[in-house]
């Protein structure tokens, strides 16, 4: 197969595709199992966002007959390793278009749930696509995501709901996705909640009532 890189020719942008006057985007992240998923279902209810998870993207993905990367992020995915970003980025920026496309107003409010998982993730998208707002983060002890995980994966179907893979993508959380947690920290874009009230009144607080 030719490298990742050389099959996705999206072309070069000197902006990032959209504003974030006009687009607002929040980054959830967490470790696997911390409830992203269940707070972003809440905050579409209330808020009227666009949720977008990158792992249900790629799963799409790699389902999508006919796709050119459908073997690979199998492989990447049961291994509990990152999708190379060229793949999930160019996933993300294609449902944000659509999505904007069919609001037909140029605006959109979006979710985007497990994603960035790397530094050079988080970059890229911000300078292709739309800076980020701020980070919600999702604090969970491994034991109690485990227990999830374990759990879910009784009815998921998921390749990855399984010990070892699960095991892996911890791993893989703390040394490669907890650096952009700390990254954007450090920029004072992180709200760190752990409960859905505490989260409406940071989003509140953040972005106002009407947001």
């Amino acid at each position: 197969m030719a490298p990742t890189t050389d099959l996705l020719k999206a072309p070069k942008k000197d902006t990032p595709v959209f504003s974030p006057e006009n687009v607002t985007v929040l980054f959830v992240l967490g470790g696997p199992g911390a409830g992203k998923g269940t707070q972003c279902a809440n905050l579409v209810r209330d808020y009227g966002f666009t949720h977008l998870s990158a792992g249900d993207l790629l799963r799409a993905e790699q389902e999508r007959e006919g796709s050119e990367f459908g073997e690979m992020i199998k492989e990447y995915i049961r291994d509990g390793k990152i999708v190379p970003m060229e793949v999930t980025v160019q996933l993300l920026e294609n449902a944000m278009t659509a999505q904007v496309e069919k609001d037909k107003s140029g605006k959109g409010k979006f979710l985007i749930d497990g994603f960035p998982r790397k530094m050079d993730q988080a970059i890229k998208f911000e300078e292709t696509v739309c800076p980020s707002k701020f980070v919600l983060f999702f604090d969970c002890t491994e034991e109690e995501m485990q227990k999830r995980l374990l759990e879910r994966g009784k009815t998921s179907g998921r390749a990855d709901d399984n010990a070892e893979s699960i095991m892996k993508r911890f791993k893989t959380f703390v040394e490669t996705s907890m650096p952009v947690v700390d990254y954007f920290e450090k920029q004072g874009r992180v709200t760190p909640e752990a409960v859905y009230k505490e989260t409406r009144g940071k989003l509140e607080q953040r972005l106002g009532k009407e947001f």
